[in-house]
């Protein structure tokens, strides 16, 4: 049975545009280090609540639903992961963090690597998990066409409508990342997500938030260019398989080895048996990463 963390806080924190979002697991122990944690492009806060179990109050544990997504839907653009990492930086000043450690998953991973770059005062180090890391397009491969292909699934729900929540978390059972591994934190996750009524029910990711995220992960030089110029000590955990389980995942060996990572910035560690979803929100991901983030520096192999 997995642990039970401290109950969850709902604040907010004013940001240009609006109030953002944030949930709060404190610490319940003396002197825990303070976590700041970022979800990907179509996620929530509520992505971490496994990571928060298994961390089980030896640390502070703080993810905002980023703008345009979850209980955030309404804080108003512009979108795109320099105005995130410049929310996160308002965050941790608002809240009087000082120095935290920084994490993020997937695109969130970018968010945490330019937020690092950019409010470096604010960062002690960083784990980026199964994110941040970018390879050139194709010569004449449109952004959008690659932003299908990669996210599938995750995409295509924004342009859905359910009936009802169970229609709704019958569509993510469904999703092959999750075969076998549906945990019961995962209904409140999804249905953090979702937004309407009437049998009109939809995703909260606000579709223009996602696409211009999206085709700065892609083309952005600056935001592919953040973990190239870390300020601090960094690890990333990468997932063996990918978004929808299948046996290739974003990353392996021979890419991570063509994206020439500084070593002395950057520690590269697999996390066996997990996918694109799993390396965060299931069992065995969600302990490697509180791990990480309860330990000291990251692991140098």
């Amino acid at each position: 049975m997995s642990p039970e963390p401290p109950e969850c806080e709902e604040l907010s924190v004013a940001v240009p545009g609006g109030d953002l979002a944030v949930l709060r697991w404190p610490a319940t122990v003396p002197d825990a280090p303070t976590v700041v944690a970022v979800h990907g492009i179509t996620a929530n806060a509520l992505a971490w609540s496994q990571v928060a179990r298994r961390i089980a109050g030896r640390a502070t544990l703080i993810a905002p639903d980023l703008r345009g997504r979850g209980a955030s839907r309404g804080v108003l653009g512009p979108y795109g992961i320099g105005r995130h990492a410049d929310d996160l930086a308002e965050l941790i000043r608002a809240l009087d963090l000082g120095r935290v450690r920084l994490a993020g998953h997937s695109m969130g991973a970018y968010v945490a690597a330019l937020t690092a770059v950019r409010h470096p005062a604010l960062v002690e180090r960083l784990l980026l998990v199964d994110g941040a890391v970018s390879f050139p397009l194709p010569a004449g491969v449109d952004a959008d066409d690659v932003l299908a292909a990669v996210l599938g699934p995750a995409l295509a729900r924004l342009s859905m409508t359910f009936p009802d929540q169970e229609a709704y978390l019958a569509f993510w059972r469904g999703l092959p990342a999750f075969a076998g591994e549906w945990i019961a934190d995962y209904d409140a996750y999804a249905l953090r997500d979702l937004t309407g009524t009437g049998g009109e029910l939809r995703s909260s990711c606000v579709p223009e938030a996602i696409r211009e995220d999206g085709r700065q992960v892609l083309l952005d030089a600056d935001v592919t260019g953040a973990i190239h110029r870390l300020p601090c000590p960094a690890e990333l955990l990468w997932a063996e398989r990918g978004l929808q389980d299948e046996l290739q995942g974003l990353y392996d060996p021979v890419r991570l080895k063509n994206a020439a990572l500084d070593p002395a910035r950057v520690v590269q560690s697999p996390v066996p048996g997990t996918n694109h979803y799993t390396i965060l929100m299931g069992r065995q991901g969600a302990a490697v990463v509180a791990g990480r983030l309860l330990a000291g520096e990251p692991v140098r192999r």
